[in-house]
């Protein structure tokens, strides 16, 4: 199954469990962290992966900044471990961001030209990190 979070209620019919977040303002999404909180008992119980998607991972300097992707995930390590984590370059859409100072400053970021801003998900790559979890999650 994919779901949205929102729609999540019961983690016991799975045998593993994926979860994943946009970036915002370097922290995952509210309801995502919120999500984990609430279910980090089952999900320590059962395999357990995450994915992170950051437009920072798009800019043409990108890969220095995998590092710092990765450790905005701390927080979700914290309350449980994951035994694989995917990076992944994202979308920036600002008709889904709310307007903030920091949405304003990404705007300007890219006006600059540092941020794309168009669609830099690359399906083949996430596809093939969801196959590559299958012999780690499921029995």
């Amino acid at each position: 199954d994919v779901l949205a979070i929102k729609d999540v209620k019961d983690l016991s019919p799975y045998q593993a469990v994926i979860v994943g977040s946009p970036i915002r303002a370097s922290k995952w999404l509210p309801e995502a962290m919120q999500f984990v909180q609430a279910h980090r008992g089952e999900l320590a119980s059962k395999p357990f992966a995450t994915f992170t998607v950051s437009i920072t991972l798009a800019m043409s300097s990108g890969d220095p900044y995998r590092q710092a992707v990765s450790g905005w995930i701390a927080p979700v390590r914290s309350l449980v471990k994951p035994l694989r984590e995917g990076l992944f370059p994202g979308v920036l859409d600002f008709t889904k961001l709310p307007v903030t100072l920091d949405t304003l400053k990404l705007r300007l970021v890219v006006a600059l030209g540092i941020f794309p801003k168009d669609d830099r998900r690359d399906w083949n790559v996430v596809r093939a990190w969801a196959e590559s979890l299958s012999p780690l999650l499921l029995p």
